[in-house]
């Protein structure tokens, strides 16, 4: 189902190709019809809001909100494991679960990634993609909360993501997330992030977890269905 990716490029550092075939993404999502009427309609809205924008406010925007500090970031597992030994393990079972279904992620990816998990569950099945969904849909729901609390439009993406999911995040958790003081970062913050992956240019390593910018560099071959000119690419399969 070409929903789940289409929320993913929706989450990934918005390029311009991407804002330029947001027309097309729109008429996907009403053609499947996956997502419940309240959560389509937020998510078109939220689309064509991007479409009137310049696109460096909206990347300087997207930098500013999940790529400066850890309350949002896109990667799953830093949420979970943290820095923790357990965060590399987490990661190799991912890379082979994906494997598993016939999906191999590009140098440079990362399996943890939010918008390349969602492109993992375009290639399954509708059930089985609501049902993986329900696997992390604690750390969407607090994501979610924390946007929201931000006032951030990126919200109700996460809320699209929940209304997907079979399972419900936790109803404690959620509250500790609700109950949590929003996130703002010091000009010192943002600084020891640029120091810390200045320290890891050049490297096969990640040091900045959470730069967003280039964790997807294989958005331009997602976006593929959705340039070519052919339209029965655009209903329904895989």
């Amino acid at each position: 189902m070409k929903t789940f990716k289409i929320l993913g490029l929706l989450l990934a550092y918005p390029k311009p190709e991407i804002i330029d075939h947001l027309d097309e993404m729109i008429a996907v999502l009403a053609q499947e019809n996956l997502l419940p009427k309240r959560a389509l309609k937020k998510v078109t809205a939220f689309a064509r809001s991007l479409q009137g924008r310049d696109i460096y406010e909206i990347q300087e925007d997207y930098v500013e909100l999940f790529d400066r500090g850890r309350a949002h970031c896109l990667h799953l597992f830093e949420h979970i494991h943290g820095e923790s030994r357990d965060r590399g393990q987490a990661m190799v079972n991912l890379v082979e679960a994906y494997a598993e279904k016939g999906f191999y992620i590009t140098p440079g990816e990362l399996p943890d990634y939010l918008p390349l998990f969602l492109e993992f569950l375009s290639h399954c099945p509708a059930e089985e993609a609501t049902e993986l969904l329900g696997d992390p849909i604690n750390v969407i729901g607090a994501i979610g909360i924390k946007l929201k609390k931000r006032k951030a439009p990126y919200a109700v993406i996460f809320e699209a993501l929940e209304s997907l999911s079979r399972v419900k995040p936790d109803a404690a958790m959620m509250a500790e997330a609700k109950a949590a003081p929003v996130e703002e970062l010091t000009a010192e913050d943002i600084d020891k992030d640029w120091e810390e992956a200045a320290a890891f240019d050049n490297t096969d390593v990640a040091g900045d977890d959470c730069n967003s910018c280039s964790a997807f560099p294989n958005a331009a071959e997602a976006l593929k269905e959705f340039t070519d000119p052919a339209p029965q690419h655009l209903n329904g399969g895989q």
